[in-house]
């Protein structure tokens, strides 16, 4: 849930881009080849995978409010 804190930093979309792009896996999620050699916890892949779906519900609001405000901009012409 301190994902939706007021003081959590959520990378912007292009941060995650980038860092997609560079590392070829989402930030703070291990990459395949640390799965295959390190194994994993289910608690904390559990703990990760959440974390992410906070922070694309985050996304989504923010996509959400600029589409509502580019139609309000839009019928306002």
């Amino acid at each position: 849930d301190f994902v939706f804190e007021q003081d959590y930093q959520l990378r912007t979309l292009k941060e995650v881009e980038a860092y997609v792009n560079e590392h070829k896996h989402l930030p703070e999620i291990p990459s395949a080849k640390e799965f295959a050699e390190d194994g994993y916890s289910l608690g904390e892949m559990d703990d990760l995978l959440l974390r992410k779906v906070e922070e694309l519900t985050l996304y989504v609001i923010e996509l959400q409010k600029e589409i509502e405000s580019l139609k309000a901009e839009e019928e306002s012409k």
